[in-house]
């Protein structure tokens, strides 16, 4: 297996062109070489209307509306907040602003005025450019965005916004590369904002040369080939969309599937979609592979599958082999950023080693280090950090945006430092710790908390934890659990002590929680992430 991967790493080989631009490099230049390949295929909500496109359509209406920013006086280097649904708009409006130069700023449609407002003002955005069930947020804080100039509405009419169907529909839908700004590999292309889980979101500027780094990510934790059917499921607001719905999949030539469904997960519906549209390599995240392996798959014919992906924690064995047995497929888990490309994964023709996320990918150098930028020993605590190397490591962002403090934190001693933790062991694995604030120092043991929790989500009561430090005058800390339950479970102290010895078999005894507090639900980010921080700041003021 370590030939297999070593080969991986002396194989690997890309070049990034100075000019590159995903939208005319990738997207038309296959536009006009095979126009009938389908690009992705777009399935409605109620699942009753399909439609397939091809690069040529997904070209000429990314022109259309190029063109229309032109005629609205856009030009490079101008922001938008973009929030559109899983629709076709949401590629005509990121591809056509790419080529012109115009940053798109994408957010989850979960986000409220407020957030829209802290994003528009932070950025100093030019235009917003929503679906008709957001415009009414705009309107509510246009007044406070001094730089909002043009906004437009998909799918409704309102007074004072420029409708996209017309906008689209009165422009051609041809351009030339030479009639746009010509834009660089080191342009900015794409803002992000993190998902703000211990501080206000950060802007993260992705550049042109982001869009052709991610084949590391199509090529060797994706496992794509030409011609595979690949589905993501993600909010089109995250980074996650830009992995698993745009740059990986059509730099490897595999059909995308863009399925408009309901926020509240439909299992049998996604289930029922996979066997529909022979999908090959599926992502999801581990609560989903845990919804599937509650149920009886019998009925589903999943047999297109060749390859499933997971990332952002471990999923426990049980749910792997359950998922196994109904589709063959083993879970490979996979970890990155906002920040960057994929960076560290388990591949095809690698063991899986259940709980870690992989090994590093090729063209990256991804090591654990200590403060000093030493890399620690083996089964050793330190920061996941990524090697800064004389040419700008593939993938990796230059730096937040107009944000020195938090640049001078990440980017030290020679390394990117990500802010997560975690142990390597002898044959390289890397296996998650937490974030580098969330460490529980008891009674002089350092303490992950994800590896509590890891271990507390395999009984079978919980279905979902999240572990924090409590502040204690004899340990320095204690371990303090927060669960929900799972249906037909009710919290007890006797179910507490049964979870508690549970944890203490299954794990080091001195990790187990010495207090656990069942909870109807647990605070989250607008993305779905656990909000410890909230969580440590409740136990600081119990303790």
């Amino acid at each position: 297996m370590s030939d297999v991967y070593q080969a991986m790493r002396d194989g690997f080989d890309l070049e990034i062109p100075a000019d590159y631009n995903f939208a005319f490099d990738l997207v038309e230049k296959r536009a006009k070489e095979t126009p009938e390949k389908v690009a992705y295929i777009a399935v409605s909500r109620d699942c009753e209307t399909v439609e397939e496109h091809t690069y040529a359509h997904l070209n000429a209406k990314a022109n259309r509306f190029a063109n229309g920013l032109k005629k609205l006086g856009c030009k490079k280097g101008d922001f938008a907040c973009v929030v559109i649904a899983r629709l076709p708009a949401w590629y005509e409006v990121l591809v056509g602003s790419m080529k012109v130069g115009v940053v798109s700023m994408p957010g989850t449609n979960l986000l409220t005025a407020h957030d829209l407002e802290y994003r528009i003002n932070r950025a100093g955005a030019k235009l917003a450019i929503v679906t008709a069930e957001h415009a009414s947020k705009i309107e509510e804080i246009k007044e406070k965005c001094p730089t909002l100039e043009h906004l437009i509405i998909i799918g409704g009419e309102r007074e004072g916004w420029v409708n996209f169907e017309t906008l689209c529909a009165e422009n051609s839908d041809e351009l030339e590369r030479a009639e746009c700004e010509p834009t660089g590999a080191d342009d900015l292309m794409l803002i992000y904002f993190t998902s703000g889980t211990t501080s206000l979101p950060k802007m993260v500027p992705r550049d042109y040369s982001y869009g052709l780094a991610h084949k590391i990510t199509g090529q060797y934790w994706m496992g794509l080939k030409d011609g595979d059917i690949h589905w993501t499921l993600t909010d089109t607001g995250w980074a996650k969309a830009a992995w698993g719905m745009l740059f990986p999949p059509m730099l490897m030539g595999a059909t995308i599937l863009l399925y408009d469904g309901d926020p509240k997960f439909d299992a049998d519906i996604h289930l029922k979609l996979i066997e529909r549209f022979g999908v090959n390599c599926f992502c999801a995240p581990p609560t989903v592979y845990r919804v599937f392996a509650q149920m009886d798959l019998s009925p589903y014919k999943l047999e297109s599958l060749n390859h499933c992906i997971g990332a952002g924690e471990p999923l426990n064995p049980e749910v792997m082999r359950t998922w196994k047995e109904a589709t063959g497929c083993d879970v490979y888990d996979g970890y990155g950023q906002t920040e960057t490309v994929n960076i560290v994964a388990n591949y095809k023709g690698m063991e899986v080693r259940p709980g870690s996320m992989g090994k590093p990918v090729p063209g990256l150098t991804v090591d654990v280090v200590d403060e000093d930028g030493e890399i620690v020993e083996i089964d050793t605590v330190g920061h996941i950090a990524v090697k800064m190397t004389q040419q700008h490591p593939l993938g990796l962002f230059t730096g937040y945006f107009k944000d020195e403090a938090a640049n001078a934190k990440c980017f030290k001693n020679g390394w990117y430092y990500t802010g997560d933790t975690a142990t390597r062991d002898k044959d390289g694995y890397i296996w998650f710790v937490g974030r580098s604030d969330d460490i529980i120092g008891s009674a002089g043991y350092r303490i992950s908390p994800f590896e509590v929790e890891s271990a507390l989500i395999e009984h079978p009561a919980i279905a979902e934890s999240a572990v924090v430090g409590k502040p204690d005058p004899v340990r320095g800390e204690i371990v303090k659990a927060y669960v929900t339950l799972s249906a037909g479970y009710e919290g007890s102290k006797t179910l507490e002590k049964e979870i508690q010895d549970f944890v203490k078999n299954l794990t080091a005894p001195y990790k187990y929680p010495r207090e656990i507090e069942f909870r109807e639900a647990l605070p989250k980010t607008i993305s779905g992430k656990i909000r410890r921080v909230e969580l440590r700041d409740e136990a600081k003021a119990e303790g």
